[in-house]
């Protein structure tokens, strides 16, 4: 399969697989294991589970299948889903912020947006020889074991800022629901 297929599958693939995760926590009967990778409350930093989570599964899949052979791989993966976190929390704190509130729809096609501008990203980006050195390997397999411990120790032991923060009870983590 050619690279910008691969893209294009794994982005719906993250669309459909983080749009049930949006929902899978309640439906396991709020079971921890699923919590640490599901959104577990309405906070924007849950919310960014919906995209870092299949964006890292498919990418263990991805690696075995085509990304071995491609030395950036790894970097452009942890690089691709970070900046798609990044825009999810920039674009929603504006809005929300000009506005005062923040509106469903608006978000639901942000995390769309996210999703394709962070394939979008990767596929130019694996079609260059940036972020090939060791260096940045070593570094980006560090990104990406910390993404997944922040994934999981923030779900049960948020720190109390704003993004972690369930706009709905005002708790945080877990105990927001």
């Amino acid at each position: 399969m050619k690279l910008k297929n691969t893209q294009i599958v794994g982005f719906i693939i993250t669309i459909v697989i983080g749009t049930a995760l949006h929902f899978t926590y309640k439906w396991s009967g709020e079971n921890a294991i699923v919590g640490a990778f599901s959104a577990v409350n309405e906070s924007v930093w849950e919310h960014l589970k919906l995209l870092s989570v299949p964006m890292l599964l498919l990418g263990v899949a991805e690696y075995f299948i085509y990304g071995r052979k491609k030395d950036n791989f790894v970097p452009v993966r942890l690089l691709s889903i970070l900046l798609g976190m990044a825009l999810i929390i920039t674009v929603f704190y504006t809005y929300s912020g000009i506005i005062g509130e923040h509106i469903p729809i608006v978000d639901i096609i942000l995390f769309f947006v996210a999703a394709f501008v962070s394939y979008r990203y990767s596929y130019k980006m694996l079609q260059t020889n940036k972020y090939t050195s060791r260096f940045s390997r070593t570094l980006a397999i560090l990104g990406v074991i910390l993404l997944i411990a922040c994934i999981i120790i923030f779900t049960f032991v948020s720190p109390h800022l704003g993004l972690f923060r369930d706009p709905i009870s005002g708790a945080f983590g877990t105990s927001a629901t």
